[in-house]
């Protein structure tokens, strides 16, 4: 009898012994991950799994997925802060870029001549756009040397004229040569054709030591408009000009 009592004590499984069969195996964790994603009310009806999931910490250690959570919100929302400040901060600065236009429109109406319209607009891009060096040529113009441009220094903005808008970055050597007398020491410029293919006014130039200053990429909103506002004064000029002779 006694033995066997041993037999059968010795043929029930150990208490804290798995199964050898466990429902678990073969189950992935892409499996799990399928089943929570088919599944997003999972955690709702078995929310004390939520205190006991444990998660690693980006500052280190491990947090419930609750806290986890947390942290992720709190990150989201200063991210969020961020980019809300960064498009108020955007708008002020348009407000601001049409603010100086409108004032300068003003400005140029009032100009008495054609070296009153390039003296004001040069002031503008030094104070308005912090331009180191700013240069105004224009062709068949009767104005200083300063500012003139030969018809044979014209060819060589042909590709500004045919792209029809401002050029940012690293420009030409051969252009800032023509505007800046020399491109050494520039490593960065803004390029503006004044008029189009059909009337070329003149060109519009800034430029910068650093060459980080003027990138490809950044917005030419408001040397643009400078540049429409400075044609247009341009025109006015030389026709009240031709219509007093």
């Amino acid at each position: 009898m006694t033995g066997q009592s041993s037999n059968a004590s010795a043929a029930k499984p150990a208490k804290n012994r798995a199964p050898e069969n466990n429902n678990h195996q073969g189950i992935s964790a892409g499996d799990v991950e399928a089943y929570l994603r088919d599944h997003p009310d999972f955690f709702q009806d078995h929310l004390p799994l939520l205190d006991i999931l444990r998660l690693p910490h980006p500052a280190g250690g491990a947090v419930s997925l609750l806290e986890r959570q947390v942290t992720l919100l709190r990150e989201k929302h200063r991210a969020m802060e961020q980019h809300m400040g960064e498009l108020v901060e955007r708008a002020r600065d348009n407000e601001r870029m049409g603010q100086h236009l409108h004032e300068l429109a003003k400005t140029l109406m009032r100009a008495e001549n054609l070296d009153a319209v390039l003296a004001l607009t040069q002031d503008a891009l030094r104070n308005e756009l912090g331009a180191e060096r700013v240069s105004i040529r224009l062709a068949d113009r009767e104005v200083d040397d300063l500012h003139a441009l030969e018809s044979s220094e014209l060819s060589t903005f042909d590709p500004l004229f045919a792209r029809g808008k401002a050029q940012c970055g690293r420009v030409p050597g051969e252009m800032l040569d023509v505007l800046f007398d020399s491109a050494d020491g520039i490593g960065s410029a803004i390029l503006m054709p004044l008029g189009d293919e059909s009337d070329r006014i003149g060109v519009l130039g800034l430029a910068s030591d650093s060459v980080d200053r003027f990138q490809p990429d950044m917005g030419t909103y408001f040397v643009t408009h400078i540049g429409d506002l400075l044609a247009e004064s341009i025109r006015c000029h030389v026709e009240r000009t031709q219509s007093a002779a």
